[in-house]
């Protein structure tokens, strides 16, 4: 990682990146919930708070809708990725160029590593070619961090999500975007090994406001610089209401209590 690289998608050194890459990730089933989630002009507005450092997209949304909200919407590229109709061991397909994302604006790029994959090989020397193109371009590097494959007896593991973070470090991410471990012992450990490279919560599926705010809470507390967060956002009827109360706990350090109570009064209030 290179100081300051980041600076573009963080905010006082934190994060909260927005993701929707999951049309192609999960398919169309993620939006059934919130119909209007399938839109991606909705999921842009939403891009468009205050608390989202930088919006996670692939390619095709990219170029179709980035160009209006360019003004509003800071772009993280998503290079690669595949389709849940992929029955094969983890891979993803590298979709989008570092300069054709350069070109249409984006400050920074987004990569998926599957670590213990039989195809990790590759996906790393792909990383490698993505991760200093990107550096020829001053684009910021994150790396979606998700140890999985036939060799993987337990891919949630403390010691397990533990590597995926120093992989961010050890192959130059500026951020990477673990799952949480379970335990705040666990992240704790995740974020000091990570050294430099800062280390962000993945969202995950979808859960209560408290239950989720509690977790991202307490892995602000272990050390995590933020949340890279799709589902727990767009797949609810009111995603600017959870946003405000992850502002909170994210930049503002507040508790998972005084969030909920403060987004509650204001809430009230209009």
């Amino acid at each position: 990682m290179i100081p300051l690289a980041d600076d573009a998608i963080t905010r006082d050194e934190k994060a909260l990146i927005l993701a929707y890459d999951h049309g192609l990730e999960h398919g169309p089933v993620d939006f059934a919930d919130v119909p209007a989630s399938a839109d991606p002009e909705t999921v842009f507005d939403v891009a468009t708070h205050d608390a989202v450092t930088a919006f996670a997209v692939q390619k095709g949304l990219a170029e179709a809708y980035y160009p209006s909200y360019e003004d509003d919407v800071t772009l993280l590229a998503k290079l690669n990725g595949t389709s849940n109709l992929w029955m094969g061991e983890p891979d993803s397909a590298v979709n989008w160029s570092v300069e054709n994302a350069a070109d249409l604006g984006a400050d920074a790029i987004g990569f998926t590593l599957y670590g213990g994959a039989n195809n990790e090989v590759e996906m790393a020397e792909e990383f490698r070619d993505a991760q200093e193109a990107a550096r020829d371009h001053d684009m910021g590097v994150v790396m979606w961090s998700y140890p999985r494959g036939q060799g993987l007896k337990n891919d949630t593991s403390g010691s397990t999500i533990a590597y995926a973070a120093r992989l961010g470090l050890e192959l130059g991410a500026d951020i990477t975007k673990i799952k949480y471990p379970g335990s705040a012992d666990a992240m704790k450990w995740a974020c000091d090994v990570s050294g430099k490279t800062k280390v962000v919560m993945s969202g995950g599926s979808k859960t209560s406001d408290r239950e989720f705010l509690e977790t991202v809470e307490t892995a602000m507390d272990a050390g995590a610089s933020g949340l890279a967060v799709g589902r727990n956002v767009f797949q609810r009827e009111d995603p600017t209401a959870l946003l405000d109360a992850l502002e909170q706990v994210i930049f503002q350090e507040k508790t998972t209590d005084e969030a909920l109570a403060a987004t509650s009064a204001e809430t009230t209030s209009n």
